[in-house]
């Protein structure tokens, strides 16, 4: 067991004799609440303040009892503090409680399970786009750079239930299902969509088995890194004007040009426009896909097409236009 684990048994052991003592002493004695716990508290913590009022028999008894149960137990919680202190694990405790409080107070987060190669560009791309996300990593040795960088984590592995819940998996709105395993990623995406069934599961998968069972298991988006990558440096042969372009356009890089997902909302100026509208409007953006409820993405919509509320709008164009539009 733990330090950590065995301090949080040490307080609750002394705070269940407290309560116990207490008790105690309002059946026998008939003392108040207040008078009761001090009573408990003085002879636990063997300070030897005085007693409130004379015992009787019964409740010297009683107080022999408490003093030989009580007292072990507040030894052997200042012996565990002792050994927080000595090795050093108060500050790392502390840090944990802290950060366990922050990951509770999360809601729409991202949650990555695993720290790789893969797992590490997926968190900083989301950090440079300032997205509230979780890291679960198995290996502790990574825990120095997650710590580092200031990016709140969980240590364990994911194919663990208390795991997921200790990241926030009901609270999430994302999951990104990145470790080296395929066999591994289709059981998290099976405990993922179990534990919270509207979540946007991401897989990676690095055999054609391992991807076809990840979207059996529920996984929205199924990744073949290595296959990207061999596609993109084809492409990049082939079509070079074309990769060049799609990494100008690779959304939140801050470059000249843009691409970004905009939601309407019933304050936007862009309710109940046509794209030609909207367009005309932002000179210098171009509406590319509208993606409207459940239905299909819709590459290039009809220019006369109208925007309605909660319509998602893909728009390129100049980073600025495009800032000015989302704020808008």
């Amino acid at each position: 067991m733990t330090p950590t684990r065995r301090f949080a048994q040490a307080v609750s052991l002394v705070a269940l004799m407290t309560l116990f003592g207490a008790a105690g002493y309002i059946l026998i004695e008939h003392m108040s609440v207040l008078d009761a716990f001090y009573m408990s508290v003085i002879t636990i913590s063997t300070v030897g303040f005085g007693e409130v009022k004379p015992l009787s028999p019964a409740g010297r008894l009683f107080t022999i009892g408490l003093i030989v149960t009580g007292v072990s137990s507040a030894i052997y919680l200042f012996s565990v503090i002792g050994e927080l202190v000595i090795e050093g694990s108060l500050k790392e405790f502390l840090g944990k409680s802290a950060m366990n409080r922050k990951i509770h107070n999360l809601q729409e987060h991202v949650i990555v399970c695993g720290f790789g190669r893969f797992g590490r560009a997926v968190v900083e791309e989301l950090t440079r786009n300032t997205v509230p996300m979780v890291v679960i990593e198995a290996d502790p040795a990574r825990q120095a750079e997650l710590e580092a960088t200031a990016t709140l984590h969980v240590v364990g592995s994911a194919l663990e239930d208390s795991v997921l819940e200790d990241a926030g998996i009901g609270s999430a709105r994302a999951i990104i299902v990145a470790t080296g395993s395929d066999a591994d990623n289709v059981y998290i995406t099976l405990s993922a969509r179990e534990k919270n069934p509207k979540i946007l599961i991401y897989a990676r998968g690095d055999l054609d088995a391992g991807l076809r069972r990840l979207k059996l298991a529920g996984a929205d988006q199924v990744v073949a890194a290595y296959q990207w990558a061999g596609m993109r440096i084809a492409a990049s042969i082939l079509s070079p004007s074309v990769v060049d372009f799609l990494q100008l356009s690779v959304p939140g890089r801050e470059s000249e040009v843009d691409l970004e997902e905009i939601k309407i909302s019933p304050e936007s100026p862009a309710a109940g426009k046509t794209i030609a509208a909207v367009e005309r409007d932002n000179p210098r953006l171009r509406i590319v896909a509208l993606k409207r409820n459940d239905k299909t993405l819709e590459l290039i919509p009809a220019a006369d097409t109208q925007i309605e509320l909660d319509d998602l709008l893909v728009v390129i164009g100049e980073s600025d236009s495009l800032k000015h539009l989302a704020s808008r």
